[in-house]
């Protein structure tokens, strides 16, 4: 069962993973993806999005890598899947293109994230 999308769209606790760099990175997801849907023509916000994407994924990968976390292949590829689907998205953004990337973060977060607890 899919994972409520909050509104206003931010982290709260109960996405905490209990690493505290990952903590504030995907914090700063959120407000990436916020600012986005606020500003859906504004190709630097989204830039600025995809780059703190793209940074914070390698980031949680190599701490899955150096933990030698037994998913890290598959959480790799989820993460590239995604970047690969935002990087295609076109500006100015539409209202599926926002519900998509909120939702996706939420669920990958609980989902797949929530995994690794305790773990690297």
């Amino acid at each position: 069962m899919p994972h409520a999308i909050p509104e206003p769209y931010c982290w709260d606790e109960s996405f905490r993973v209990f690493y505290d760099q990952l903590d504030e990175e995907h914090k700063g997801l959120f407000n990436g993806i916020f600012d986005c849907a606020k500003n859906r023509g504004d190709k630097g916000k989204f830039d600025s999005l995809y780059a703190l994407l793209a940074g914070h994924f390698k980031f949680e990968e190599g701490m899955m890598e150096k933990a030698k976390y037994s998913e890290f292949s598959a959480h790799r590829d989820i993460h590239n899947g995604f970047l690969a689907k935002v990087k295609a998205l076109e500006i100015p953004l539409t209202d599926a293109s926002v519900d998509f990337a909120k939702n996706w973060l939420v669920q990958h977060i609980k989902d797949v994230d929530f995994k690794y607890k305790g773990k690297l």
